[in-house]
């Protein structure tokens, strides 16, 4: 087994020939600690960048494409294509993120 999954936001791997095996995701619902939530809350006040929301975020994003890797793996696939993230808000202070796309199989 490859440890290093093939990501791609296209809908082809130039070269290769491929069998769809189906649609993968991973997704997360996290949470700030308290203390930051505080202090964004003041810098909405001056403006610019929030960066525990920005960490928050990247995190999320870390943990549900991880997710999705796996499940790829669990169908013996080669390569994840056509990957696309979506947030939302799940309640104050909460975000989920998920991370899908369509596992396929080199032939």
């Amino acid at each position: 087994m490859n440890s290093r999954m093939i990501m791609a936001t296209t809908d082809t791997i130039p070269g290769k020939e491929i069998q769809v095996l189906g649609v993968v995701m991973g997704s997360i619902v996290q949470s700030k600690h308290i203390g930051r939530d505080i202090a964004a809350s003041f810098k909405t006040i001056v403006g610019g960048e929030i960066k525990g929301y920005t960490e928050l975020l990247d995190e999320a994003r870390t943990i549900a494409t991880n997710r999705m890797q796996d499940e790829a793996r669990t169908i013996n696939a080669d390569a994840i294509l056509n990957i696309r993230y979506q947030s939302s808000s799940i309640m104050a202070n909460a975000c989920e993120v998920i991370c899908y796309g369509t596992a396929v199989k080199f032939v």
